[in-house]
């Protein structure tokens, strides 16, 4: 299926769940690859917030790009912050948990947070790819979420080409560390440069066998 009858069928859905009152939302980690989704959706309805999880441990320039793109795009921006400082975020030997325990910093930084968010809403509009790891090639379009809510993944489909060229048909800009040899950008503790033997997702946390915040593994019910 090519980009535009991809196109068609995103708008179709979005009109959809809005026709039916739902309270939809979408969050961004502001990468290259996030920002076709990002377009997609401020064209067909402007008002959808983009929930941005303001960890407090990301790189400077991840922050610029996101102000750059959201005032490019025009985007309803809302920055969400963890409610433990950083000064409790540690683990019983001082140090950051994000060194000692990732997953649980991982719990306080992203997942409790996107937690409290989905209770408020009916759908959120998640722009994992099939292609990004072994966890997402198993995602569905549509899969449920806590509190009855839906997760819409709507460029679960589009490869790494599809994202490539979506961007240079619109003239769509690249965050600053691609060009260092960064290809998955999270938080700057847990993100190294890519290794062409990697799967994308493996040069965040690496050498952990962790892949995953939590974000789309947690926040996922009746997942067997």
């Amino acid at each position: 299926m090519d980009i535009a009858e991809q196109l068609k069928l995103i708008e179709a859905k979005i009109t959809g769940y809005l026709k039916e009152g739902k309270k939809i939302f979408t969050s961004s980690s502001f990468q290259t690859h996030s920002i076709p989704l990002l377009h997609i959706l401020v064209n067909i309805d402007s008002d959808i917030p983009v929930y941005f999880l303001n960890t407090g441990y990301h790189f400077p320039e991840t922050i610029l790009f996101r102000d750059r793109i959201a005032a490019q795009l025009g985007l309803r921006l809302i920055d969400l912050k963890p409610e433990t400082p950083k000064s409790m975020q540690k683990g019983s030997d001082g140090k950051f948990l994000f060194t000692s325990d990732p997953d649980h910093c991982c719990y306080i930084n992203k997942t409790r947070p996107m937690d409290k968010i989905l209770m408020e809403h009916d759908v959120w509009i998640n722009g994992v790819r099939a292609d990004q790891s072994d966890v997402r090639k198993n995602m569905q379009e549509e899969m449920p979420a806590p509190h009855n809510t839906t997760r819409y993944h709507p460029m679960l489909p589009w490869t790494s080409k599809m994202i490539y060229e979506y961007r240079k048909r619109y003239d769509l800009p690249e965050h600053p560390l691609d060009a260092m040899g960064y290809m998955s950008i999270g938080c700057e503790p847990c993100t190294r440069r890519f290794d062409p033997e990697m799967q994308e997702r493996e040069v965040r946390w690496y050498g952990l066998k962790k892949t995953e915040c939590g974000l789309h593994t947690d926040l996922i019910t009746n997942k067997n």
